[in-house]
């Protein structure tokens, strides 16, 4: 396990070192026109099945979009989005995403405790980890791990996400970190943890 782990680290330090190195906010901010038809002009998408871009990592922006231009994450919309950007196209986009001010969500009232207690405790019968684990009590992420930002994203988006980790039509996880985890999860356990992350800037201090 040890081995796996070391080895998706050292890859993600890499890219993270990379993106966060070169990339020109005032750049990306100039190529962001297109972007904004879905992901909204301040970072806020503009439905809750597209992911709020507003103070995510650059290094986990530049990652998808590298992934999407590559093939390795594949979706109709932005793999044609991304298919002619250049590096420092993804680098500069990514700059000027990250340094936009976080947008708060709100979770509903149904499944929180459920959610948080995912979240925060895991799901120990299933041999499932918190996602605290990674992404931190508050869903900041970790940029040098190149794992995002997921307090305040969608729980439309997250909930896709994660079903499509389970099923594995999403796979550009390195090591299947992801995809190990979402294969546990039962259809409402995914449903309370990303209504629970969506609200989570209005209860936990960044």
């Amino acid at each position: 396990m040890k081995n796996w782990f070391l080895s998706a680290m050292l890859f993600c330090l890499c890219f993270a070192g990379l993106a966060q190195a070169e990339g020109d906010a005032a750049a990306g901010q100039a190529k962001s026109a297109v972007c904004a038809a879905c992901h909204g002009a301040d970072g806020k998408s503009i439905q809750p099945a597209y992911p709020n871009l507003a103070g995510q990592h650059a290094s986990y922006i530049a990652k998808q979009l590298t992934d999407y231009r590559d093939g390795n994450r594949v979706n109709a919309l932005m793999s044609g989005q991304a298919a002619n950007l250049s590096d420092q196209d993804i680098l500069d986009l990514s700059a000027y995403f990250s340094e936009m001010q976080k947008i708060p969500g709100v979770a509903t009232e149904e499944n929180l405790a459920l959610g948080e207690n995912i979240f925060r405790g895991g799901v120990t019968a299933a041999g499932i980890a918190s996602c605290a684990a990674c992404h931190g009590p508050a869903g900041a992420g970790n940029p040098a791990a190149v794992w995002p930002v997921l307090a305040g994203q969608n729980a439309q988006y997250t909930a896709d996400q994660l079903r499509y980790f389970r099923a594995g039509e999403r796979n550009n996880d390195p090591n299947a970190m992801m995809r190990n985890v979402a294969k546990r999860l039962t259809d409402a356990e995914i449903e309370a943890v990303s209504n629970y992350i969506a609200g989570l800037y209005s209860q936990v201090s960044d």
